[in-house]
């Protein structure tokens, strides 16, 4: 093992984060009960430029007076990006009017580290300003070819500074960037002999473990193809991924389904850490169970699906 280790800056459930247009309140109060992990309430791609001021105002009362945590969900915005007019206020008035609410700011189009560093520069301000006894994490969202090209700088610099928690891999926009042909938001392109955004995905995954983010896959856009999008969100498990977007209600129980550990993999994973707890107290490193070797990388792994669900389970039980 490396003597250069990251821990996880933060540890939160995110197995579904449902998006929500902070231009359409009466979508709030059903994203409350909704039983999702993450809202994020959208100022940017969902709100027309007529609409932003409004929205900003919607989603700060929406923070301030609706009971996220009581409901066990962990609420974010995505601010309008750094080369529009939008951004300087969204995250002012965010955090002077709602700061001691607020837990996380999604950066959308995040293309070099230098995009985290301002917004990051300015919630530190902030923080101070308003004497904010909450630390307010920071997200952002991988969908250029520059933020892929310049992801492992982003996932390091953004873990050293202590704010950046996870990576959102925004499949539309990466799509545009790399003129890909396809107009399919998350899903497989025919034309394509694999699975087209597996590349991606990876390499974004493989940044964030490596400096304790979370990675997080983003939207499926046919809402009326449920097994497309649960074929996508197995995939991004597949890949390390700990949650997906939710652009629809209906896609949520979708997720939560995918990304909770089976009881049958759990069960298993207690069985492989009793047998090599047991094959340690007789001086060995390593056991049979079923058949099978298993070692110290059978416990890091069989470790990662009980924490996980050991989370979940608290997140169930905070709900009620």
């Amino acid at each position: 093992m490396s003597h250069t280790l990251y821990e996880a800056n933060v540890q939160r459930v995110q197995r579904c984060e449902l998006a929500v247009p902070g231009s359409n309140p009466e979508m709030f109060e059903k994203a409350l009960k909704s039983g999702v992990d993450f809202v994020f309430l959208d100022l940017e791609d969902a709100v027309a430029p007529d609409d932003k001021l409004r929205a900003r105002a919607n989603v700060i009362q929406a923070i301030n007076e609706l009971d996220w945590e009581a409901h066990g969900i962990t609420v974010s915005v995505r601010i309008n990006g750094l080369d529009t007019q939008y951004m300087v206020r969204d995250v002012v008035d965010l955090i002077e009017q709602a700061g001691h609410k607020l837990k996380t700011i999604l950066i959308p189009k995040v293309g070099v580290y230098a995009d985290v560093y301002m917004v990051e520069a300015m919630i530190n301000q902030l923080e101070m300003q308003q004497g904010l006894k909450n630390r307010i994490g920071i997200e952002c969202l991988i969908e250029t070819a520059l933020g892929m090209a310049n992801v492992e700088d982003i996932a390091k610099q953004g873990a050293l500074g202590g704010r950046l928690e996870a990576l959102h891999f925004g499949v539309a926009d990466y799509a545009a960037s790399n003129r890909a042909r396809t107009t399919n938001i998350g899903g497989l392109n025919p034309d394509y002999p694999g699975d087209q955004w597996h590349a991606a995905i990876s390499r974004m995954t493989v940044a964030c473990r490596a400096y304790g983010l979370r990675p997080i896959d983003g939207p499926f856009g046919d809402i009326k193809d449920p097994e497309g999008y649960k074929h996508a969100a197995r995939r991004a498990a597949a890949l390390g991924c700990e949650g997906k977007w939710a652009i629809h209600p209906s896609q949520i129980e979708l997720a939560n389904d995918v990304f909770t550990p089976p009881e049958a993999e759990i069960t298993k994973a207690k069985r492989i850490l009793e047998a090599l707890k047991k094959a340690a107290a007789q001086g060995k490193g390593a056991a049979a169970l079923d058949g099978r070797l298993i070692d110290a990388a059978s416990e890091k792994m069989a470790n990662n699906v009980v924490k996980a669900a050991e989370a979940i389970a608290a997140k169930k039980a905070l709900r009620g």
